[in-house]
């Protein structure tokens, strides 16, 4: 059988600079903690909370998981920077952190 060969594509120039070592290593953990079905939900939750944010306690309910399985994954969206969380009495309240989710939405948005 005959195959014609494919044209060979022609890169553009880069315009913008790539990524930095330093760069990259504040936002790999961003990305892998968003990697995660449940975590990417749990931070949806969490974002379209405000922010006033969410109690923990809320958030079994709407993901079907229990309680040390969201406890587990906020504290993997913590140790990312991607939420923080404040203590009321004997409960965690979970809010975005602002600068960390401007940081991917430039890179995604470059």
């Amino acid at each position: 059988m005959y195959y014609e060969a494919m044209p060979v594509a022609r890169s553009l120039p880069l315009t913008r600079r790539p990524l930095t070592d330093q760069q990259s290593a504040l936002l790999a953990p961003v990305f892998a903690a968003l990697s995660d079905p449940v975590r990417l939900r749990l931070f949806d939750l969490v974002h379209r909370a405000g922010s006033t944010g969410v109690c923990s306690c809320d958030l079994t309910g709407p993901l079907e998981r229990s309680q040390p399985t969201i406890s587990h994954h906020l504290k993997v969206l913590r140790e990312a920077g991607l939420v923080q969380a404040r203590r009321e009495g004997t409960w965690l309240w979970y809010s975005v952190v602002e600068e960390s989710l401007s940081r991917a939405q430039a890179f995604i948005q470059r």
